[in-house]
């Protein structure tokens, strides 16, 4: 499946628009294309107690789900700042369920862009 890098990336900054992020106001947006050919996004929803603040990527995968999807071809992560920020354990493990091999984009403000395979983030991830 052919992933169009621009997209994603501007799917998840539109949606790093929408992050309700009234804590850290640190806003993330996360555009995933499916194994459908859909793309799905998703953005970071924190709450008071912060152990429920929902990450952006994790979002966009559960979009995912609900959307039919059942493996992740390409996430990509976008951050209103200037620098770069990669998606935290927690979420690299969630992708990884989905498929170790896909690819990862993480964008910022000043259009540049870094590529991984989800495998260099998340060595080994858990498996059952």
């Amino acid at each position: 499946m052919e992933i169009d890098r621009e997209l994603l990336i501007e799917q998840a900054k539109q949606a790093s628009r929408q992050a309700y992020a009234r804590f850290s106001h640190f806003s993330v947006g996360a555009a995933v294309l499916g194994n459908d050919g859909n793309v799905y996004v998703g953005c970071n929803v924190e709450n008071s107690s912060y152990g429920l603040t929902m990450c952006a990527e994790r979002s966009a995968v559960f979009a995912a789900v609900v959307g039919g999807a059942t493996k992740i071809v390409a996430v990509a992560v976008f951050t209103p700042t200037e620098r770069l920020v990669s998606p935290c354990g927690a979420c690299r493990q969630v992708l990884y369920e989905f498929a170790d091999d896909m690819q990862v984009f993480i964008a910022n403000n000043t259009e540049h862009v870094q590529e991984f395979r989800l495998e260099e983030l998340l060595p080994e991830g858990f498996r059952l």
